[in-house]
């Protein structure tokens, strides 16, 4: 029984590729596999819409989507995961830095009803190759080292474009993907780990291109894909990880409400007044700093409800944070001492309640 495959194409800019590698996807075709081919043209500002549109007025398995605003390779993706309709989803650059036809061997764990979804990585077995920028290659497998940190997948290229859904697994994740740009890939490899569902890699074939002939991927792409695994992938992270980052953050926090307290009584601040007002503002960036770079909102309660836990810990935290540091400057402590302890109790508790109340960790 014939499979259909679609595959989305997001497109900026690449008149001179695009009709050469829809001619390879084509070659895909046969009687156990059918073809739809969505191209996304990512508002070119070259000939590349004309192009499309010729192609698909003579290959009816292309189906055309436009933006009419230039967004990124991740909007454009999205756009086309949404037009889908085959068995199979997979991404094409219009570039011709993959070869389509590793697609058949992707299809084959997928077929087997083995994989929900199958990486193709451009480094597990060696093969001969074009020798281009070393610092491209050592960032991609530096983002992947810490990719599979947070998600605990033990892939080998996180960040290649060949990647493969069952339809109703991408589609599932569509609506949550946020990244127009190539921050994409680690973001929706997060929502891969964060799924549960069934993970293969296959080794495909690369044939990059350099800057002069198109390529368009950056260092600035590089820092926002380590801040959307980051962003994307802690709240499920390991226990080892999480509290890698809570050290950090909420050690930023601690540090804060230990300068706030400090600032408030060389002002002349009654204590009674300086411990509160210290950890509130300790509490504010903390809250923010989390929701910047460590959960993403709406991790159990709407957003209004994870606000809403969130001031109940704070609550619970400021009474242990004022009861600790009056206690122990009536027993004689110096106040920023007593101040330090009690930072440090708030430090421990704080992470538990968060962790196991305001962003409590859904169960795959």
């Amino acid at each position: 029984m014939a499979v259909t495959l679609s595959l989305i194409v997001p497109c900026y800019n690449e008149e001179n590729t695009l009709e050469g590698i829809v001619d390879r996807i084509l070659q895909l075709q046969s009687d156990d596999l059918k073809l739809q081919i969505v191209i996304v043209d990512d508002c070119s500002s070259d000939k590349s819409r004309e192009v499309a549109e010729k192609l698909s007025a003579v290959h009816p398995e292309i189906k055309l989507a436009f933006h009419t605003v230039n967004q990124g390779k991740g909007a454009a993706l999205r756009t086309g995961f949404l037009e889908a309709t085959g068995d199979f989803v997979g991404i094409q650059d219009a570039d011709m830095e993959y070869d389509p036809q590793d697609y058949l061997v992707m299809l084959e764990p997928m077929l087997a009803d083995k994989a929900d979804v199958v990486f193709g990585s451009r480094y597990l077995l060696p093969d001969t190759r074009r020798v281009l920028y070393f610092w491209h290659t050592r960032m991609n497998r530096f983002l992947t080292f810490v990719s599979n940190m947070f998600t605990n997948l033990d892939i080998t290229d996180m960040e290649t474009c060949y990647k493969l859904f069952r339809r109703e697994v991408i589609q599932k994740i569509a609506g949550k993907l946020q990244e127009n740009r190539f921050g994409f890939e680690p973001e929706v490899t997060a929502y891969v780990a964060e799924s549960g569902c069934r993970v293969w890699e296959c080794a495909i074939h690369y044939h990059p291109r350099s800057y002069d002939e198109g390529k368009k991927i950056g260092w600035k792409d590089g820092l926002r894909a380590l801040y959307c695994i980051l962003h994307y992938g802690a709240c499920n992270a390991p226990l080892p990880m999480q509290l890698i980052l809570y050290f950090v953050i909420g050690g930023t926090a601690a540090l804060a409400d230990l300068l706030f307290f400090h600032i408030a009584m060389s002002c002349g601040m009654a204590v009674n007044c300086a411990v509160p007002t210290a950890f509130a503002g300790a509490a504010v960036l903390n809250y923010f700093l989390c929701i910047l770079i460590l959960f993403r909102h709406k991790a159990r309660w709407g957003t209004a409800g994870e606000i809403a836990a969130y001031i109940l810990t704070v609550l619970v935290m400021g009474v242990v944070d004022f009861g600790i540091t009056k206690g122990l400057i009536a027993c004689g402590w110096p106040a920023m001492a007593g101040k330090a302890l009690a930072t440090f109790c708030g430090f421990v508790g704080n992470f538990f309640l968060r962790r196991n109340f305001v962003f409590q960790l859904r169960k795959k």
